[in-house]
Order: structure tokens, then C-alpha cells, then sequence
């Protein structure tokens, strides 16, 4: 991309060169929140550089910026290595610099001693991903082979990446607040210790918690091999009695006929079939079946299976949407493509099913990605963030003035069914509950002391 160096940092100027490096930003990818902390770190660097021009800035200048910002204790490591990344893309592409390659040789690595951050040059960077390398050092140290083997117990159970995921997290906060103290010397205290900071200095919901303490617990028991003992009384968060959010039927129609295209037959299966999110964009072409109107939601909450209902008002266009998507399934397959995740275990069993048809997503992404875990670039389905947004910006266009989220429609579902007479147990198998008291908050609707008492002003 071509562009014209800005000769000073006046307002004018300033603002050409953020809207170029905004559209550069857009061209490379960049997008969302990522793109807004790319234009942030960039316009923080303009102004350390005060009167200086941006286009007249060398080396030194960026080198000195990073230092300053590692400099700040509330900055980590992986925001100053995002600044770089940042400056890096606007000096190489927007101004072209003959020196901006440099700049990706700047790796921001904190000593174990405490002492200010260091560049490290880019041959001697770890493997992975970037910016977790930078935020997390103990991962490539000695806490290395510790994290290899939570994955691989985390792995062999099926868990989800996502709970491969939060566990990981969990454990590397747990590592930091204990101050990076060798495995062996961690003990039920630390634990103790750990969840009393997240509920009284932290103040996380319970259910954040029970996710961590439940990481930890896992650490422990499956992966260092030792019993965690009585961690005894600790400050629990508190779990307040909330109420769930419902839509009217009309509000909840209204809703779904404003949405675009496939983000409305999504929302539809959530309201119309009670699916969690996650359980919706996971969907496969087999678990739909028309015939008997019905839906398996397969690996639901709890890796359980369960069969819910197909509502015969998205036969048509849920139809018609298959088609579409299994034209774009052709097409991946004559470009050599065309496979999607399946397990492990099952894939060596049947090598073909990747590519076959019923294995698909119903609802897939509109671009290829990388799995994390194996590396191989599949279609996977779509992100989830994508029918989120569009439920809340559409909840909002159309006056429903509630907190309108994806969970709000499953939590419409339930209740509208008890509103019409089913019994609860037929709307706990419906939605997947374990136990019946989970199922129990959607009474609320059957059971309203003092709503039809008259007040006092009427």
C-alpha cells in the first residue's frame, strides 16, 4: 500500500494518517477489537514522540517507546509486544521505512529476578502463539512440561478446547499469584489463598470461582499426582438468586424476523428448540432430521447427548440453507479441501469421514482457519460472537428494552413451554438439565404471589 509520510503530528494530518492505518488495518485483516488497540498503541506512540513527526521517527524512537511502556507496571508484557506488532505494520507498510523490519526483532521477555524487560531477538523466540509467549514466560521454562501434561490429560478425557483452554488460564493465574513457586512446594494452602483473593480482592461471580477451583483441583489430582487435602473454609463469591431474562412470544418474534439471513434461522433454533449457542453452531448436517421433526444436539453441556425438537417452521429454510452449504461443501472438496473436525480416534477409523457431507456444520464459517490443536486448516463453524452481536444490535433496533442476549431466547424457550402447560420433567430433558431444580427457576412464571393484588395508586 502506498501512502504519503505526514510531515507533522498536527491535527489535520493526524487525522489522514489514522484513517489510512485504519483502512490499512481493515486490508491486513485486522479487525474489531484488535484493530481499535493497533490505532490505540500507535497513537500513544505519536504523542510520547510529542512534536516529532511520525514519518521522521527511527528505530530508536520505537525502541525507546517500548521501553518506557515497560517501564509502567500496569502494562504486561503482551501489550507491549501488541504496540510492537502495531508499530511494526505501520512503519513497513504505511511509510514504508527501510529499517521497520527491525522492529519484529524486539521481543519483550520479563526475567524471572523481576528486574525491566529486555528485547530478545526474533531466532530466539519459542514457539506458539505470540502474544501467550510474552504475557507467559513460565510456559516455555520450567513450567513447560507441566502444561504439556495437563493438555495431554485434559485430552485423553475429550474435554472441550475450550475447557483445555480456561483450565489453562486458571493455572497460569494460580502459578503467578503463588509468585512462580516450584510444583512441589504447592499445597492446599495456596489454593486456599488463591480463591480467597479472586471472591474478596477480585470479587468474581461464584460460578468463576467454582471454574477455577475446579482447575486447580484437576492439577492436582490428574496431573501432579499428589492429593490436594482439605483446602477447609475459605470467603466463597456470592451467588446471588437472579431471575432469568424472558421475551414475550411477539418480542421474541419480532427478534427473530428482524435478524439477517442465517444469524435468524439460528436465533429461531435457539428459541424454537431451546439449544444452548455453542450447541447450535456445533450442529451437523447428520443431527438434523426432518422426518421425525427432531434435532440431536451431540457432546451437548456435560458431554451429553440428548434429542430436542425441530420446529416445522424452519423446515423450509433450514432446507434451503443446506443447499447453499453443501454447494460451498463441493466446492472446498474440488479444491482439495473440504474436511472438517471429527475426533481423533474416530477420524484413524474412518479416514473419509472428514470430507463426507453428513459430517459437515450446518452452519459453517465463511472463511478457512487452523485447528490449534493439529495445525491443519479445516472450515469450522461459525464464530459464535457473530449471532451475539447480531442479537444484541438487533434487540436494540427494535426497541426491546432488555439485557437481549443468545441465552435469553433458550431461557423464552423454556418458559413459554411451561406457560403452555408442559410438565417440567418434559422441559428438563428438552433442555438437557441434570438435575430438575436447575430446571426449577423457570417456575417463576407459574408462581407470582402479589401480581394480581391491586395497588394502592389504582
Amino acid at each position: 500500500m502506498s501512502s504519503k509520510p505526514v510531515q507533522d503530528n498536527n491535527a489535520a494530518s493526524s487525522q489522514d494518517i489514522w484513517t489510512a492505518f485504519r483502512n490499512l488495518l481493515q486490508k491486513k485483516n485486522i479487525q474489531g477489537k484488535n484493530a481499535r488497540w493497533y490505532v490505540n498503541w500507535a497513537q500513544q506512540f505519536a504523542r510520547y514522540m510529542r512534536d516529532k513527526s511520525l514519518c521522521a521517527c527511527t528505530l530508536e524512537d520505537v525502541s525507546s517507546f517500548l521501553e518506557h511502556m515497560e517501564g509502567k507496571d500496569h502494562i504486561q508484557p503482551w501489550q507491549t509486544g501488541q504496540a510492537r506488532d502495531a508499530l511494526f505494520v505501520m512503519y513497513s507498510e504505511l511509510f514504508r521505512a527501510s529499517w521497520a523490519s527491525r522492529i519484529k526483532d524486539m521481543r519483550p521477555d520479563r526475567p524471572r529476578d523481576g528486574g525491566t524487560l529486555c528485547h530478545m531477538p526474533v531466532d530466539e523466540r519459542p514457539s506458539g502463539t505470540l502474544h501467550k509467549a510474552m504475557r507467559y514466560p513460565e510456559i516455555y521454562g520450567e513450567y513447560k512440561e507441566l502444561f504439556t501434561d495437563l493438555r495431554t490429560e485434559i485430552r485423553v478425557r475429550h474435554y472441550s478446547i475450550r475447557t483445555e483452554q480456561a483450565y489453562e488460564q486458571w493455572v497460569r493465574r494460580f502459578l503467578y499469584f503463588s509468585k512462580l513457586k516450584p510444583v512441589d512446594a504447592l499445597n492446599a494452602g495456596d489454593v486456599k489463598r488463591y480463591l480467597e483473593h479472586l471472591a474478596v480482592n477480585r470479587q468474581v461471580a461464584a460460578s468463576t470461582q467454582n471454574l477455577a477451583l475446579n482447575a486447580l483441583v484437576f492439577l492436582f489430582d490428574q496431573v501432579l499426582k499428589q492429593e490436594l487435602g482439605t483446602i477447609g473454609d475459605f470467603e466463597k463469591a456470592r451467588r446471588p438468586r437472579r431471575l432469568p431474562v424472558v421475551l414475550t412470544p411477539d418480542e421474541a418474534t419480532r427478534l427473530i424476523v428482524s435478524l439477517p439471513g442465517t444469524m435468524g434461522l439460528m436465533a429461531g433454533l435457539l428459541y424454537g428448540s431451546g439449544l444452548r449457542i455453542m450447541e447450535c453452531v456445533r450442529l451437523r448436517v447428520k443431527d438434523i432430521d426432518f422426518e421425525k421433526h427432531q434435532i440431536t444436539v451431540r457432546d451437548g453441556k456435560g458431554q451429553k447427548d440428548r434429542i430436542t425438537m425441530l420446529p416445522r417452521r424452519y423446515h423450509a429454510p433450514l432446507r434451503e440453507h443446506l443447499e447453499t452449504v453443501k454447494k460451498l461443501h463441493e466446492q472446498d472438496l474440488a479444491r482439495g479441501l473440504g474436511r472438517v473436525f471429527v475426533w481423533p480416534s474416530l477420524e484413524r477409523k474412518y479416514s473419509n469421514a472428514p470430507r463426507e457431507w453428513i459430517w459437515q456444520y450446518v452452519f459453517p464459517s465463511g472463511n478457512l482457519s487452523v485447528d490449534p490443536r493439529s495445525g491443519k486448516a479445516r472450515r469450522h463453524h461459525v464464530h459464535e460472537s457473530a449471532l451475539q452481536r447480531a442479537i444484541k444490535k438487533t434487540a436494540r433496533e427494535t426497541g426491546i428494552n432488555k439485557l437481549v442476549t443468545c441465552h435469553t431466547l433458550r431461557h423464552s424457550f423454556a418458559t413459554h413451554l411451561l406457560e403452555n402447560g408442559y410438565d417440567i420433567r418434559t422441559v428438563q430433558e428438552l433442555l438437557g438439565h441434570a438435575d430438575v431444580s436447575t430446571t426449577m427457576i423457570y417456575t417463576h412464571v407459574l408462581n407470582t404471589p402479589g401480581l394480581a393484588v391491586r395497588s394502592p395508586v389504582d
